[in-house]
This record gives structure tokens, C-alpha cells and sequence, in this order.
């Protein structure tokens, strides 16, 4: 196996100690050549025979092929393309389809609100007498009853780090006879997962995070094998026909993952994805799992013996949280603000949450201990008072 980290790998600027790989991740030095191939050699010289000389056609599906064993899933099993909000949609409204007498959709206050926002206009649309409930996060498995069509939920929560059983929570809406949809965008790459063994229905997660594929990078939607010929595609695009140029006016679902295919898949941001995915070879995720905790132990060990005015905000059991690490400040965002100026990135999520988060790929001990020294500085001198650090902009 591969020894961490891999910094040769990655493009991280001079000056700059990049602990926000939980909401975009670097460059992969790998990416820029192969989006020249896509660009010159690929469309420049073939045009639209790239389709099938470049392989372009089978490109989603043999991307999904590679983000399989990351998550714990078979070959054939899933799907790269659109946005994660479009794969939580397909994903949804594919589980509705199979309890149809059902009319509860559950999640959890902690959701990320995108996915909540899915779930209420799709209910909206289902004709009628669905509506989403939420729980507490740690009440979840107990508030699953025999109303409840479909569970919606993000295994690891986007503020604190908060994990939920993925297991546990699958076992327990499958025994009430709900299917369960697991979304893994704070997960993929960041924590070993093992879908086929929880059984579970459906995930979705994104890219551009944990698996470095590029802002705005394609989505993945998972189907467990046996339930792929019963998924209905709710958006019916001709890229998920059986056989897309026979251009018949009827449509007939692909008989495998292929279905969940929407529409012509972007080429170019799929190339850089598929390119990314390199850094993962020999990647052993246990390793990588116990490298993300040992980092993101010694930052929190750090930080609250320099650092006393921030408070922990996620949980503090390793095993319970993924590979980020928050804490709450009251002027949270001016203090992320100072920080990045100084060369420490991070982010913020109201009201008052600043996050780090912890890639083993191309962080090591020394990056977060020299983290930490910048942070104790802004922190004791107060640098987050500076006025310069007082507008929200409006990406945080």
C-alpha cells in the first residue's frame, strides 16, 4: 500500500496550509494535462468522434467503477453524473415509487438544507399527502414508524462532523419497511465505508470534496444490485434510455445503472474527475482513516490547550465523527477570515461554527501543528477584530 501522505500528488500554493479539503479539494497535479488531452487531442482532433474513439460515451459509468470501491460497493453498481441535489432527487423520488402507500419522508435537523429542500418540493410534486418530518439526529432510528416511505440521510453532519450508524440506522428502517438513501458527501474519501454491507438502497454523494474532483465536479448515485431493474428514473433523459440513438419516442430505462443516466454528461469535468481519482491507487482507507484521526486529535488536543476561547463543537469520540473537526467562537467568521489571511484555510457555517477538516492525503502532523501556532496568534492578538474582517462575503 501506498504510504501517507502523498503531497507530490497535489498542487497546494506556496504559503498556505489548506484544511478545507471538506468543501473543495486541491488540484491534483495529474488534472491539468489530462484536460489538455481532453481539449486538444480529444475534441480538438476528433470532434465528435471522441464519442466513441475517446471513449467519452462509457466514460460516467467506468468513473462510477472507480468511485465504487471507495464506498464500499460493486462494480456496475454506480452511476457518475449531474449534481448531487439532482442524484438526491433521482434517488428520492425512485424510493418513493417503491412504497408508494407510504407518505413520510424522514430526515434529520441536521441535514444539509439542500437535501431538505429536495425532499419538500419533491413531496410537493408526488401528487398529494407526502410531507418530510425531521429528528434530532441521535432520535432517528427511534422515530422511523410503518408511515415512513424513506429515510434521507447524510451520514456524516456538514457542521459538527457528527457521523450517524450507518448500519444501525439501515437495519432499523428496513425493519419498518422503509427504504433508506444515505448521502455521503462528507464521506466519500474520507471514511472507509461499506454499502453493500449495510444493505441500504440508495447513496449519493459529490466529488469536489474528499475526492479532489473539482468545483462542480460530477455527482454518483449507488443502487444495490438488486434493486437496479426496479429503480424507477424519475428524470427520464435519453442518455438513461436503453438505447439512446434509436431516438425512439417512448422511453425505455437501460436495464442496468446505465438508467440513472440524465442527460450528455460533461466531458471535461469528468475527465478531471477520473484523473483525480488516480491519487487513490494502493490507497489503503483504513490507513487513511487512522491517519485522519491521529491528525485531527493532535489539532484538537492543540487547540484547546492555546487556544481556550474556542469551544469543541464536534464529537469529541473520534469514532463518532468524520474527518473534520469543528469548533464554535462567537465571531467565528472574522477569526476564519484572520486565519486565512494568515495562510490557514478553513471555513465557516453560521451561526458561529469555524471548520477544519483533515485529508492524510496531503496533511501531516507538522502542517497542523504549524496550523495551530497561526491559529493561537490570531486568536491571543485578537487579529480577527481588524476591520477588514467584518463583511461576509458571500461564499464562507
Amino acid at each position: 500500500m501506498t504510504k501517507l501522505p502523498k503531497k507530490e500528488l497535489f498542487h497546494i500554493p506556496d504559503g498556505v496550509l489548506y484544511l478545507d479539503g471538506n468543501s473543495l479539494g486541491p488540484l491534483p497535479r495529474s488534472v491539468p494535462g489530462r484536460v489538455a488531452e481532453v481539449l486538444q487531442a480529444e475534441w480538438g482532433e476528433q470532434l465528435i468522434r471522441a464519442w466513441n474513439k475517446a471513449g467519452w460515451m462509457a466514460l460516467p459509468g467506468r468513473v462510477g467503477d472507480r468511485i465504487a470501491p471507495l464506498i464500499g460497493a460493486s462494480p456496475g453498481s454506480v452511476m457518475a453524473g449531474d449534481t448531487l441535489s439532482i442524484k438526491v432527487w433521482q434517488a428520492l423520488a425512485a424510493a418513493l415509487k417503491l412504497r408508494p402507500e407510504r407518505r413520510v419522508i424522514l430526515s434529520d435537523t441536521g441535514n444539509f438544507p439542500s437535501d431538505l429542500y429536495m425532499a419538500n418540493a419533491l413531496a410537493g410534486l408526488a401528487g398529494g399527502g407526502r410531507e418530510v418530518k425531521l429528528a434530532a439526529p441521535e432520535e432517528v432510528a427511534a422515530a422511523i414508524s410503518d408511515e415512513v416511505a424513506a429515510v434521507l440521510l447524510t451520514e456524516v453532519d456538514y457542521r459538527t462532523g457528527r457521523r450517524h450508524d450507518m448500519f444501525e440506522i439501515t437495519k432499523a428502517a428496513q425493519a419498518a419497511g422503509a427504504v433508506m438513501i444515505w448521502d455521503l458527501a462528507h464521506s466519500a474519501g474520507a471514511v472507509p465505508l461499506d454499502l453493500a454491507g449495510s444493505g441500504c438502497e440508495f447513496a449519493v454523494g459529490c466529488t469536489y470534496k474528499y475526492l479532489n474532483g473539482g468545483p462542480g465536479a460530477p455527482a454518483f448515485i449507488y443502487i444495490r444490485p438488486d434493486l437496479i431493474s426496479e429503480a424507477e428514473p424519475a428524470l427520464a433523459g435519453w442518455m438513461g434510455h436503453a438505447d439512446p440513438f434509436e431516438m425512439a419516442t417512448d422511453y425505455r430505462p437501460a436495464p442496468s445503472i446505465e438508467r440513472m443516466r440524465v442527460g450528455t454528461p460533461p466531458i471535461v469535468q469528468m475527465a478531471m474527475l477520473d484523473a483525480a481519482l488516480d491519487a487513490w491507487q494502493g490507497v489503503d482507507l483504513t490507513e487513511l482513516r487512522a491517519a485522519s484521526i491521529r491528525l485531527s486529535e493532535l489539532f484538537i488536543a492543540e487547540v484547546e490547550k492555546r487556544c481556550p476561547q474556542l469551544e469543541l463543537f464536534s464529537p469529541r469520540d473520534p469514532d463518532s465523527r468524520g474527518s473534520q473537526v469543528s469548533f464554535r467562537f462567537e465571531a467565528g467568521y472574522q477569526a476564519m477570515q484572520a486565519l486565512v489571511a494568515k495562510g490557514v484555510i478553513g471555513d465557516f457555517r453560521p451561526p458561529d461554527v469555524m471548520r477544519f477538516g483533515f485529508t492524510p492525503l496531503y496533511l501531516d502532523e507538522g502542517d497542523i501543528l504549524a496550523a495551530v501556532a497561526i491559529l493561537e496568534e490570531v486568536m491571543t492578538d485578537e487579529l480577527w477584530r481588524d476591520p477588514a474582517y467584518q463583511t461576509r462575503a458571500r461564499v464562507t
